[in-house]
């Protein structure tokens, strides 16, 4: 097995009063959104939430293929999510992602797979330097190790496991752009105005054709 996604679906901070995994984007929920589009990218999928009233829950919605970890560290950290579905993992490289980004590029992630061979990750990088941790690509075994230095260290953000991390390829969202023309595999739903702005570019846009003359 080589391909393994591990889709964050933990609460850390949220002014929506309900699981954002669940939430609703046309008819169906955002967790769903993200195991459709990975799930032909990959071997095994691994949902890592932190009880196991939400893992039936989600088996409602997303079947039973889908492998969880079931994370009951008290401590509201992605960095301890991530050990927990590293742990968990059979594939060589897995995508870290969240499960409040519907709008995931398969063609992305893919090209990311790709450019990890003989490397321990493939992260994307703004041209601020800022990187997004949460969307990119790691060697398992290397991101296990990694994570767990970092954890010693009291540290509890995913940046602290990258720095541990030799050998990283970072890619441009320039280049990302090229795949992903609006960036959207990096959106993420954290407010209702994130939600209703999700609906929006979740509909088709029209194009001179389709227009009313």
């Amino acid at each position: 097995m080589d391909r393994t996604a591990i889709i964050l679906a933990e609460e850390f901070s949220s002014p929506l009063e309900q699981d954002k995994a669940m939430m609703i984007l046309n008819g169906k929920p955002l967790l769903r959104h993200v195991v459709d589009a990975i799930g032909v990218l990959v071997n095994e999928v691994i949902v890592v939430t932190n009880s196991q009233e939400r893992v039936q829950e989600y088996t409602r919605v997303v079947g039973g293929e889908v492998k969880f970890a079931v994370n009951v560290d008290e401590t509201k950290s992605p960095l301890v999510g991530a050990v927990a579905g590293f742990e968990l993992a059979e594939g060589k490289h897995s995508a870290l992602l969240a499960a409040d980004t519907p709008f995931i590029s398969p063609d992305v992630i893919d090209l990311f797979f790709e450019l990890c061979q003989g490397k321990t990750a493939v992260i994307p990088r703004w041209p601020d330097q800022l990187i997004e941790p949460m969307h990119a690509i790691y060697h398992t075994k290397s991101a296990l190790e990694a994570a767990r230095i970092a954890l010693g260290e009291g540290k509890l953000d995913l940046q602290s496991m990258v720095e541990n991390l030799g050998g990283v390829r970072y890619v441009s969202t320039l280049v990302v752009k090229e795949l992903d023309p609006e960036l959207k595999t990096f959106f993420n739903v954290n407010t209702p105005v994130d939600l209703k702005m999700a609906e929006t570019m979740a509909k088709p846009r029209r194009t001179k054709s389709t227009r009313r003359k």
